[in-house]
């Protein structure tokens, strides 16, 4: 079993030990993530470079518990659809146009 499976495993006893699936739709999920998504950028709110690794670490980790299972619901294998994006990506901001830069794919 590789290292992704044993943790959505882990999050998938988790929240069934708590009976808090029913709790897990997509869209809760969604906004799941996106409020841990702020509580992360709130890290940095004041000072980019003066954080703390440990509450940054521990906001991280929750919104990719919460992309796990977002991912567990919906039946989606999080390495197909990374790999597949990335390739997307690749596509989209060729190195000899995008290296160095940080311009939108549809400027470039």
């Amino acid at each position: 079993m590789d290292s992704l499976q044993l943790i959505k495993g882990k999050i998938d006893k988790f929240a069934s030990e708590r009976d808090w699936s029913q709790f897990h739709t997509p869209a809760n999920l969604a906004k799941s993530i996106a409020i841990e998504a702020s509580e992360l950028l709130e890290c940095f709110q004041w000072d980019e470079s003066n954080y703390s690794i440990d509450a940054v670490k521990e906001e991280l980790a929750d919104v990719l518990n919460y992309c796990v299972c977002m991912a567990s619901v919906l039946r989606v294998d999080i390495q197909e659809i990374m790999l597949d994006k990335l390739k997307k990506n690749e596509e989209k901001y060729p190195v000899e146009k995008a290296r160095g830069n940080a311009i939108k794919y549809d400027k470039l």
